[in-house]
């Protein structure tokens, strides 16, 4: 597979998770500020802006700004309007790899943005929010049943696990000094999708320890940090041209997924809470140094013939020769 089209595909689950999960988050986060009057508009916005690594505006901020700073600006990076123009253009830059059912998708996704952008703002952010996340769902069911399961496929699915890995370790940045007791936990799993699986699977128990260890660790959870993680680092075992080799893992991507992996899988029990923030720093951390690692290994390798000046190599060896006479 040709490099601009690994990394159009990778670049593509990337952007349309993070038009997913910053829908998801901004909806719950709007959802408070309108329906309980002792939460502060603009404390809150800023705390979301942060999360979201986006700078905030000059002045006050509400509802209606901030869905704006992060919903429908076209100039701001990170925002759901940003996130689909840039996978649309990836899209388009990797007609041959990717599916025409796939394209269509993100491309009448696309042309929807402004009647979707007009309908919220006559009948509420929500309407926007649910507008994208059904498309990227759309999306991801077209990406499962209409690729094969080929190197393209992997680098599309490789692109959206880091994504999710990093937008959830935010989510929950953003909670790490709350009380254990917090009615915010269940922002926190509303906004990851998990409430409802969570409450089937802990019996309705609220726990700020059990809400941590279940979007951190769950095994069965897509949406988990660990689930996401394992995703990642099966991508590049099938990426791996030597998968068996007798002297372990031996790209640096892979080693990084592995180490994150090992260390919330074998952490002892009842300790996510201590040092919590510390530890999605560094999953943040590792996130930013995977993508790195990955495209330094696949997207933007060294050509296999680099061309020198034998004329000037001459003149050196030359000039080497009559020092040492």
């Amino acid at each position: 597979m040709l490099a601009r089209n690994a990394e159009s595909l990778y670049w593509i689950g990337r952007y349309v998770e993070r038009a997913d999960d910053t829908a998801r988050i901004l909806d719950i986060a709007v959802h408070q500020l309108l329906e309980d009057a002792t939460v502060d508009p603009d404390r809150t916005s800023r705390v979301l802006l942060r999360v979201l690594g986006i700078d905030p505006p000059e002045g006050e901020l509400d509802v209606w700004s901030v869905t704006d700073v992060v919903a429908f600006s076209h100039s701001q990076g990170g925002s759901i309007v940003d996130s689909i123009v840039k996978a649309r253009e990836n899209a388009r830059g990797a007609r041959e790899v990717v599916s025409s059912d796939m394209w269509e998708c993100l491309n009448a996704t696309y042309n929807g943005l402004a009647v979707a952008e007009r309908n919220s703002r006559a009948l509420g952010p929500h309407e926007f929010f649910h507008y994208i996340t059904g498309r990227a769902a759309m999306f991801a069911g077209l990406s499962d049943s209409t690729l094969s399961r080929d190197d393209g496929f992997r680098f599309l699915l490789l692109g959206r696990s880091i994504e999710r890995v990093d937008m959830t370790v935010r989510l929950l940045l953003s909670r790490a000094g709350d009380r254990s007791s917090s009615p915010a936990w269940v922002t926190v799993l509303r906004s990851a999708g998990a409430h409802d699986t969570y409450l089937r699977t802990r019996r309705g128990a609220l726990d700020a320890n059990l809400v941590v260890e279940f979007i951190l660790l769950d095994r069965h959870f897509p949406r988990s940090v660990f689930h996401s993680l394992l995703e990642a680092e099966h991508c590049l075992r099938e990426l791996d041209q030597r998968p068996n080799s007798r002297f372990g893992v031996q790209h640096e991507a892979a080693r990084l997924l592995g180490r994150a992996r090992s260390e919330l899988e074998f952490l002892a029990p009842g300790l996510l809470l201590e040092d919590l923030q510390a530890r999605l720093l560094f999953l943040q951390q590792t996130c930013r140094q995977v993508s790195e690692a990955v495209s330094r290994q696949y997207f933007h390798a060294a050509p296999f013939v680099a061309w020198t000046d034998l004329r000037s190599s001459q003149d050196q060896r030359d000039s080497v020769v009559e020092e040492l006479q």
